[in-house]
């Protein structure tokens, strides 16, 4: 797993590092990283290095430091660099110096270039871009390269909330922090490189973490020798209604496609669901279903008192439930439905911000707080979708799913993630890690069905099976 890290673990490890090696050592290794990731920048979009002209966005303090230094090691290339000093008189002297020692220059308007390295500011920043740096950016039309995050989005939480540095690659140093990882901020880092520069020793245990595709297909089921369709798990389906026996569908259908165990029906959506899914075992009730090792409840269920019955239901039974959509919506209208919970029974509940906002309150801008204080409240896992989609435990664990395009974001794709999270569930996985890789799955079976265009849920269905032999081929 590759680790995230807060800005104040961060900067502690950087002193602690510093201890051990000059710091001036340490910005030079920074600047190295910044200077390749530039040339190869150049290169790709211009052919060649020497003679490539290089625009020097530079701020006060290290970040304007890092820049500054990186500015010397292209000179060193035959790189043409000029330096824009937003703060002249609080630069970066050793790294102004060394810019000056290479050639480069510096100036006070932007010139044409073919790359622009963004050193406004480091991690100690916050809130938008300011006025001046602001219209400075707005000029830019070349391709931006950023050190350490992109000016003006916090880097705790990702949040732009004013101008901001859009960049198409961001080299950091030590670890990701949240600004690569989440909210606006993690789109506009562009592609991010991690650097190490010798912290990693001192960094420690991560905040949060992002899932390997390697990762991924090591904890996916698949039968063994022994197995048959009782021991790798009966998942059970409580979802649907007259009015959305489509979701009933999507989320059985997940649910089948995801392993090789066994699929319970039980709805209103009985026909529909047996008619498009002849493997699953169908039937109109949860008292009638038989035996399962996981419940998903809630997609196109309803919120009147038969939904609500369900809910009980399921969440008395006593096995891992996934909770969403309608049945997210009867626990933050009747909280006393968690008493039909067994306290050690685990459930994973997955909102959309708007569900969120009713069982834990506004997410606000900090989603991987928000959702890490919601689990640890409700003592349940909580996946909270979005762009990039945060998974959190009640032990505090944290784990974000990044995804490389918005083709999930379809009516339906939901109660296909829940199917994903209640057949991992029913495997006996760990239920955060089961809304991790079902996650993961998810977004990439979306981007398979999608192919270049935008595809409805149900083509995010029969691409699950794709999107699993794509991530146990890696």
């Amino acid at each position: 797993m590759r680790g995230v890290w807060t800005t104040d673990r961060v900067r502690a490890a950087e002193q602690r590092a510093f201890t051990r090696v000059p710091e001036s050592r340490l910005m030079r290794a920074a600047a190295f990283a910044v200077a390749g990731e530039v040339a190869a920048l150049l290169a790709e979009r211009t052919g060649g290095v020497a003679g490539r002209r290089v625009a020097l966005l530079v701020g006060a303090g290290n970040n304007g430091g890092d820049a500054l230094w990186a500015g010397a090691f292209l000179r060193r290339r035959g790189v043409a660099v000029t330096a824009v000093l937003l703060a002249p008189e609080r630069a970066h002297a050793e790294g102004l110096a060394a810019l000056r020692r290479a050639g480069g220059r510096v100036g006070t308007e932007l010139v044409e270039a073919d790359v622009v390295v963004d050193g406004i500011v480091g991690l100690s920043a916050r809130g938008p871009l300011r006025p001046d740096a602001a219209a400075l950016v707005e000029r830019v039309s070349a391709p931006i390269v950023a050190v350490d995050l992109p000016s003006g989005a916090d880097p705790d939480t990702g949040a732009i909330e004013g101008p901001a540095v859009h960049a198409e690659v961001t080299v950091t140093f030590g670890g990701r922090k949240p600004v690569h990882v989440v909210g606006p901020g993690a789109i506009a880092s562009g592609w991010v490189r991690v650097v190490d520069i010798g912290l990693g020793a001192e960094l420690g245990e991560p905040d949060a973490v992002l899932l390997d595709r390697a990762e991924v297909a090591r904890a996916w089921p698949v039968p063994g020798p022994t197995d048959d369709k009782y021991s790798q798990g009966v998942t059970g389906v409580a979802a649907g209604s007259a009015t959305y026996p489509g979701a009933a569908v999507l989320a059985s259908g997940a649910a089948v496609l995801a392993t090789s165990g066994l699929v319970r029906y039980a709805g209103t959506a009985a026909e529909v669901v047996r008619t498009r899914w002849p493997e699953s075992v169908a039937t109109g009730s949860v008292t009638d279903a038989g035996r399962v090792q996981s419940w998903v409840v809630g997609p196109g269920l309803g919120t009147g008192k038969a939904g609500r019955g369900v809910v009980a239901e399921v969440l008395g039974a006593g096995v891992p439930v996934c909770v969403d959509a309608d049945a997210i919506t009867l626990l933050a209208a009747d909280p006393a439905l968690w008493d039909a919970r067994d306290p050690d029974t685990p459930v994973v509940l997955t909102p959309h911000d708007r569900e969120f906002a009713r069982i834990a309150g506004e997410v606000g801008s900090d989603r991987i707080g928000a959702t890490r204080q919601a689990a640890r409240t409700l003592g349940a896992v909580v996946l909270l979708k979005g762009n990039s989609t945060v998974v959190a435990a009640p032990d505090g664990r944290v784990l974000v799913n990044q995804a490389r395009s918005a083709w999930p974001a379809t009516a339906g794709s939901g109660d296909v993630l829940s199917g994903l999270i209640g057949a991992l569930l029913a495997s006996g996985m760990d239920p955060w890690l089961a809304a991790g890789c079902a996650a993961h799955v998810h977004e990439l079976a979306a981007e398979i069905a999608a192919d270049g265009a935008p595809a409805p849920a149900s083509h995010i269905v029969d691409a699950i099976p794709a999107a699993i032999r794509s991530v146990r081929a890696s």
